[in-house]
């Protein structure tokens, strides 16, 4: 794997533990370092860190917020 890969991969822990996690992607940036991107993508897939995915968890937040201050009247 390319020094640059590694790099990366090491600044961000999230990305370090899905590549611990799901070893089959060493060989595919050993291959291809440009598949970086690909797992990056998987990754924010599967721990939810999209953007999407992140106004959800503030919207059912706010829902929990809501239905709480409902009980309490």
């Amino acid at each position: 794997m390319q020094v640059e890969t590694r790099l990366k991969i090491r600044n961000n822990p999230n990305l370090y533990r899905y590549l611990r996690e799901n070893s089959y992607w060493y060989k595919y940036l050993n291959r291809n370092p440009l598949f970086v991107k690909n797992m990056e993508e998987e990754m924010k897939e599967k721990y939810h860190l999209r953007p999407t995915d992140r106004m959800e968890n503030v919207a059912n937040t706010m829902k929990l917020i809501e239905s709480f201050l409902e009980i309490m009247r």
